[in-house]
């Protein structure tokens, strides 16, 4: 039997970043999934705080090369690419210069969230999802995990949908504890619109916030994980009233096998 695909997209990986609850998660779950017989590819920003001698990362030429617009500006896309000898697992890294060869991974040295994350998690989602495709390679599921990821949700139902390595592709989005109290950029809606994402696609977006963000992904979703022990009301009302499969908060011992069956029940038959 051919073995299933999952996509990881992921907002924080230790060892390149500091360990907390989503880059613990980004390390050991796709090695878990992989070990319990799924086929994984797994990215992650290259943040400028990610040390490329240290951690071996080197450029993928066949994969890079592309540009991307963002905002009406052609942005190139460079994919690098680093090994878990531990885990027998490889991490791509979608980089570029201007989004993220910056000290800091969110915010600031004053705490201060860039102007530009709206652009950046854009840049994000739309690389991944170029890199796959070149890649040839079609996920039966795509794993976002953090509000980083939070567009790709809405780029699989919409702007590739007609792409036949996603066109059967379900999405699953992890929702944490990670809220920022900032808005985003008011002009998100016309960064993220294109020909086949509509104005009304987006209208959840009409203010900004990290709660509404986060409710465009759940929208565009075909299953909920909850990453966190506690979650704000807002998000807990939006989960309850997307009808969607959710799978609760797991603890450390019981997560590897509780995603993994909840994968399987996201993940249509072949």
């Amino acid at each position: 039997m051919e073995k299933k695909k999952v996509l990881f997209i992921f907002q924080e990986i230790t060892p390149y970043l500091p360990e907390s609850e989503k880059s613990i998660k980004g390390r050991y779950l796709p090695q878990g999934i992989q070990e319990r017989g799924k086929e994984i590819r797994t990215f992650m920003p290259r943040y400028g705080s990610v040390n490329e001698r240290r951690n071996q990362l080197h450029e993928v030429i066949r994969l890079s090369g592309m540009n991307l617009v963002i905002n009406d500006t052609d942005h190139p896309l460079i994919i690098k690419v680093a090994s878990i000898q531990a885990a027998r697992m490889q991490v791509y890294f979608i980089d570029n210069e201007d989004y993220f060869h910056r000290k800091y991974v969110m915010t600031d040295k004053e705490d201060k969230p860039f102007d530009d994350n709206d652009e950046r998690a854009l840049f994000f989602a739309k690389g991944v999802l170029e890199t796959v495709i070149k890649l040839r390679w079609a996920p039966d599921l795509i794993h976002c995990q953090g509000w980083f990821g939070a567009f790709v949700p809405i780029l699989i139902k919409k702007t590739f949908a007609n792409d036949p390595l996603f066109s059967k592709s379900k999405v699953v989005y992890s929702v944490f504890d990670d809220n920022f109290s900032t808005k985003l950029d008011k002009g998100i809606i016309q960064k993220v619109q294109s020909e086949d994402i509509a104005k009304k696609d987006l209208k959840v977006l009409e203010d900004p916030t990290y709660f509404n963000l986060n409710k465009l992904a759940i929208q565009y979703s075909d299953g909920i994980i909850k990453g966190s022990p506690t979650l704000n009301p807002e998000i807990e009302k939006a989960i309850d009233e997307s009808k969607l499969p959710v799978l609760e908060y797991q603890s450390e011992e019981t997560y590897l096998d509780a995603y993994d069956l909840f994968y399987d029940k996201i993940i249509p038959e072949k």
